[in-house]
């Protein structure tokens, strides 16, 4: 074991306790409905929350901004699987990686960069690199014997250029899931004809709005092919 192995390793510990010790104790989640992000009530001194899923909150350290902790408020046995889907993946430089796991969370690479999600609020160019790189991180799972279940605009990320996937807890999921897929459509018929070239904010409102608007034709389109 080389010496930079064991200093990581001890690192690791040190950071680990540094969760029980101040995160853990002073943390408030709450999960109020299943298909909304969590609600994070109370944050303790040096942490910060840097994401919310509809499972599990993100925190980073203040002094310790290359780690991240992803702890879970629900769907605890969700955990152990998405640790699983890390395993699987191994090193791809468009994924993190999974750093340490205890009962109710895991401790993982930090990936930095903004989300897709907020570069369409902040008006900030996608560029077509970002996409692209996204698409080779998928294919990738997928020969890893992994299904890239609920990829949307708020689990990934850009930053220089480069796409990254932040979010892989549902991959282990059976079944189809579109919404990268008409993302990616709705990204080449409309964002990069226009938005891409006169790039203007968009309100989180109005994002939401859109959100929960495909969520619900969604569920009518499920509805009237099962009817069909």
């Amino acid at each position: 074991m080389t010496c930079n192995v064991m200093e990581m390793e001890k690192e690791l510990r040190s950071f680990t306790a540094l969760v029980e010790t101040t995160l853990l104790q002073d943390l408030h989640i709450r999960s109020e409905k299943p298909h909304d992000p969590i609600r994070v009530k109370k944050v303790p001194k040096e942490w910060e929350c840097i994401g919310t899923g509809n499972y599990a909150a993100v925190f980073m350290h203040q002094q310790h901004k290359e780690w991240v902790v992803k702890v879970y408020a629900r769907d605890v046995e969700g955990l152990e699987k998405e640790a699983a889907v890390y395993e699987k993946l191994g090193v791809h430089p468009s994924y993190s990686s999974l750093l340490h796991k205890e009962t109710y969370y895991l401790i993982l690479q930090r990936l930095k960069g903004m989300t897709l999600y907020d570069a369409f609020h902040k008006g900030v160019r996608i560029p077509e690199s970002v996409i692209e790189d996204i698409n080779e991180a998928l294919d990738y799972a997928r020969k890893r014997g992994l299904n890239p279940y609920d990829v949307h605009g708020k689990n990934v990320m850009m930053e220089d250029g480069k796409g990254y996937v932040v979010d892989v807890s549902d991959f282990y999921k059976k079944g189809e899931d579109s919404k990268w897929r008409d993302l990616v459509r709705a990204y080449y018929k409309i964002y990069l004809p226009f938005f891409y070239k006169y790039p203007i904010p968009v309100p989180y409102l109005l994002l939401d709005m859109v959100r929960h608007s495909y969520r619900f034709y969604k569920k009518l389109r499920k509805l009237f092919q099962k009817d069909a």
